[in-house]
């Protein structure tokens, strides 16, 4: 008996472990070239346990520089990802950059690709969540541009054609 009781608490410990691990809520985006481009990738978004979402992004074709990278407001690539439509903005602010108090939820700001084309970057964000709600990125599109993002033009940055788009679904688990 006395073997018993260790053995089941630590049974219990790496059970309870693991089921935090698991119910951590993920989602993901297989994203496509649009427009001519050769722009391809994945986003990946894990709700973590503070609230936060980490955003992981690994993206090839790109030219070197600077590129905006959102979250738009609909999950559809049709059209050469026009169909997405604007920025995703579920609190009507100004769009701007992802550091700033007013922003549109879904501003991430810019990715920068390297001399090879590609971005492979990692980030947390307060402004959207995996689970269900006004702020969820689960059904809308990602989408990478052409240019950079100035971060304070309305409505959007300037930052020019739409050239890779996926929609955003829930993945059941951590990344």
């Amino acid at each position: 008996m006395k073997v018993l009781v260790p053995a089941t608490i630590v049974l219990l410990v790496i059970a309870a472990g693991c089921a935090s691990t698991a119910s951590r809520l993920g989602a993901s985006a297989t994203l496509a070239s649009t427009s001519g481009s050769t722009v391809s990738g994945s986003v990946h978004f894990t709700e973590l346990k503070d609230g936060e979402v980490e955003v992981k992004a690994d993206l090839t074709g790109l030219t070197p520089g600077m590129h905006g990278f959102h979250i738009h407001e609909k999950g559809d690539c049709g059209d050469n990802a026009k169909n997405a439509g604007g920025h995703f903005n579920p609190g009507s602010l100004a769009h701007g950059a992802p550091t700033d108090v007013s922003h549109h939820a879904g501003d991430f700001g810019n990715v920068t690709a390297d001399a090879k084309g590609e971005v492979h970057t990692t980030f947390t964000t307060h402004s959207v969540t995996v689970a269900a709600g006004p702020n969820s990125v689960v059904g809308h599109a990602v989408v990478v541009h052409e240019k950079d993002d100035d971060l304070k033009s309305q409505p959007a940055g300037n930052a020019g054609g739409r050239f890779a788009c996926g929609v955003v679904a829930l993945t059941g688990g951590a990344h």
